[in-house]
């Protein structure tokens, strides 16, 4: 599941579920086999985690989006994710946990919520850390309540099954890596997106006053909920996105290239930037650019345009609010300046602009925030996101 940069200092290149039961593993060549075919069904994973299968695509709330007034760097989203982070240490400092427990706790939260207590995400998930009711991490109300759910992330259930992070081994050594794939269970090819909130967290811990230096004084620690539980393969990955997402609609043809399309813009269509000017912007936002826009799809389309706001509170709300004739279900054809929409599993979604030659203008998909110029077919293949259409630079209501 399922949140700029100004707050970021690294420019570090970022990438981008279920458990296999232990009576069901096979010989170790044979299953790493299967994964890289995505033959592995979810008939041989078990779901115990947030989301069994990982979020399909980036998690998907966009600050942005849900405000598209809010600066990027401040006012009341700013200040939730403050008071979020501090729920999150007073869990794991009464627990007896160190520094780098919060730490871990605040970069897993701002990749699967922005830091924000969500009342909605990918199938059933909520809260601070996109946790399903119906994977045993307790029910929606109690997931809604942060320090609940900081507790589920660090100590897990009774019975180890969902884990905590402190039901891992030696956890205080693993790598970050491999303590997310552990709880959370995310898509591995996703694990890059969590480490590379290491710089916002710090931060955002230095304005909240958490000590992320602070030693811990041992594991679980008697504390509510720690369980042992049975550690599974560190790097046990998903099943094929079929298989996790049965639902997804329009996902013939993935990973296909993009070729350009001829269709010309209708006439209700007007913007501050003409088509050319708007692919023109973009690419020297991608040259040259702040990294504002860490989660901001929607808002990063609507500025190529040259408008402030795009008036519409999810990249997939505006797709579908779109007039019929404006939009273009799973047609791999746009027109260069297109706007092009995924579905990531979430209830944002995906936005890029289309600039022509199979390439599109995109934020997050090589490093938080920032904008970058790759091929489209990557936000299928990098994100296991799935194409739904292209609509023309529509934005009825936008500033």
């Amino acid at each position: 599941m399922e949140a700029r940069d100004a707050l970021r200092a690294a420019t570090t290149l970022a990438g981008r579920a279920a458990t296999l039961k232990a009576g069901g593993v096979v010989a170790v060549l044979f299953v790493v086999g299967l994964l890289v075919l995505g033959l592995v069904g979810a008939s041989s994973l078990k779901p115990a985690a947030a989301d069994s299968c990982g979020g399909r695509g980036t998690p998907g709330t966009d600050l942005g989006d849900l405000d598209d007034a809010k600066a990027p760097s401040g006012g009341a989203s700013r200040e939730n994710q403050k008071a979020n982070a501090r729920t999150i240490d007073e869990a794991a400092e009464s627990g007896g946990l160190s520094g780098r427990a919060t730490l871990i706790g605040l970069m897993t939260a701002l990749q699967e919520s922005t830091l924000l207590n969500l009342d909605h995400g990918h199938l059933d998930s909520v809260g601070l850390f996109q946790q399903r009711p119906s994977q045993g991490w307790g029910t929606r109300e109690q997931l809604m309540q942060p320090a609940y759910a900081a507790r589920m992330f660090f100590f897990g259930d009774d019975d180890g099954d969902p884990r905590g992070l402190t039901d891992v081994p030696q956890w205080e050594t693993r790598s970050v890596r491999t303590l997310i794939q552990e709880v959370q269970r995310p898509d591995a090819s996703t694990l890059d997106l969590y480490v590379g909130q290491e710089d916002l967290a710090r931060q955002i811990a230095d304005q909240a006053g958490i000590d992320l230096d602070r030693e811990g004084e041992g594991e679980a620690g008697g504390t509510p909920g720690s369980g042992a539980g049975n550690p599974g393969p560190a790097g046990a990955a998903a099943g094929s996105r079929g298989d996790c997402h049965p639902d997804a609609e329009g996902s013939q043809g993935a990973g296909n290239p993009f070729y350009d399309g001829g269709a010309s813009w209708p006439a209700s269509v007007k913007n501050p930037r003409s088509t050319r000017q708007a692919i023109d912007w973009a690419r020297r936002e991608a040259e040259t650019g702040s990294g504002e826009w860490f989660r901001w799809c929607l808002r990063f389309t609507a500025a190529a345009y040259g408008r402030s706001s795009a008036g519409s509170p999810f990249a997939i709300s505006h797709y579908r609010a779109m007039p019929a004739q404006m939009q273009h279900p799973g047609d791999r054809n746009p027109p260069p300046g297109a706007l092009m929409y995924w579905d990531t599993g979430s209830q944002a979604g995906h936005v890029a602009l289309y600039l022509g030659d199979g390439q599109i203008a995109s934020n997050d998909i090589v490093r938080p925030g920032y904008i970058d110029v790759v091929d489209a077919t990557d936000i299928e293949t990098e994100w296991g996101a799935t194409y739904v259409g292209w609509s023309p630079p529509y934005f009825p209501h936008g500033g």
